[in-house]
């Protein structure tokens, strides 16, 4: 059976961080402890990012933090973004949330037991027979793997409408204690965020599109589980980025695309659009090198990554919403890099119904 996409929404947190601001914030935070600081202040401007918004004032970042309190304000961010964005979502498809039969949730940056859909279930009106699929520690792939479970879960049950809720609070792994360069960079790049989608074996949308899905798929490198994660300590999460992701990228980022193609029977003359995961300027540019594709083609990811940063799993959704606003059509293959090291991917084709 055939899953469409029936809704899709976005939702930011309230506080707003231009980039101007949070580098003068940085530095006065972190330059005095890190002795290389002034020479990655560059960052900042070379990123492509002007803005990002985060579950926490400017203020909550200049005293350090441990896990009680980065963890409560996910707790509390994040439900409330999980609720925006679900409340978007289903509007847009018309659905009431007592319709809603799977819920699958995507995150990687806190712990919430019960999990997010759980703690919003009241305030939204699910039913209590609502079927929960949490899915954690898939990061910035979790958008684009979240799309693959939501649509394998459609499909096996013809007629039962799922939602998707990806919600993360990057920022709140903001560490001024362990000053590594991934912890400056992950300053630069990173926002807060949420993104939810409808799918249905019924095409209920009311702006006459189909919006089809075909099944997922994931390649994970072997011996590449250094380059991208968490380091988990008694403080709170600690990223890795390893500074080989862009060429890393452009040397096997195609290998994997092959792969994708080849399991939906589909050729990379038949991809109208890539819909990528713009996890830093850098990145785009390895993508559009190792694909072929003209130098800037990738717009709407860099659109998306200048106003909202690296939000981690629900960027590629705000990058699909941008895609479809924007008037796209045909067939198209979203993507995106994630710890494991892996690549996931989910094909899509966007048409008029009457076409």
């Amino acid at each position: 059976m055939t899953a469409y996409l029936n809704g899709l929404a976005t939702a930011v947190p309230p506080h707003e961080l231009p980039q101007n601001l949070v580098q003068v914030k940085a530095q006065a935070i972190l330059g005095p402890k890190y002795p290389q600081f002034e020479r990655l202040l560059s960052t900042f401007v070379s990123s492509g990012i002007e803005r990002r918004y985060s579950v926490a004032p400017f203020e909550w970042f200049e005293e350090p933090k441990g896990w009680t309190d980065r963890n409560s304000l996910y707790l509390q961010g994040g439900t409330r973004m999980f609720i925006d964005a679900a409340r978007g979502a289903l509007a847009d498809a018309g659905w009431q949330a007592d319709e809603v039969d799977t819920i699958v949730t995507v995150t990687s940056t806190g712990v919430a037991t019960p999990t997010l859909e759980a703690l919003a279930l009241k305030d939204m009106g699910f039913r209590t027979d609502v079927l929960r699929v949490p899915v954690f520690g898939l990061g910035c792939a979790g958008g684009v793997s979240g799309l693959a479970i939501a649509e394998a879960q459609a499909a096996a049950r013809p007629g039962s409408k799922v939602l998707l809720v990806v919600v993360e609070t990057c920022t709140l792994s903001f560490r001024s204690d362990r000053m590594q360069k991934a912890d400056i960079i992950a300053t630069v790049l990173f926002g807060d965020g949420a993104s939810a989608a409808c799918l249905s074996t019924e095409n209920t949308r009311a702006d006459g599109l189909n919006i089809a899905f075909g099944p997922g798929y994931q390649h994970t490198w072997i011996d590449t589980l250094q380059i991208m994660g968490w380091d988990v300590d008694d403080v709170g999460l600690g990223v890795i980025f390893d500074r080989s992701i862009p060429d890393f990228a452009t040397e096997h980022f195609a290998d994997a695309v092959y792969g994708a193609l080849a399991a939906t029977d589909l050729k990379p003359a038949q991809i109208d659009r890539f819909v990528c995961h713009p996890g830093g300027a850098k990145v785009v540019d390895a993508i559009e090198r190792s694909l072929g594709l003209d130098q800037g083609i990738l717009d709407a990811e860099r659109e998306v990554l200048r106003g909202y940063g690296n939000m981690s799993a629900p960027t590629v959704l705000f990058v699909l919403d941008h895609v479809l606003k924007a008037g796209a059509r045909g067939q198209m293959m979203a993507c995106a890099l994630g710890p494991g090291f892996t690549a996931s991917f989910i094909p899509l084709w966007v048409e008029m119904a009457d076409a």
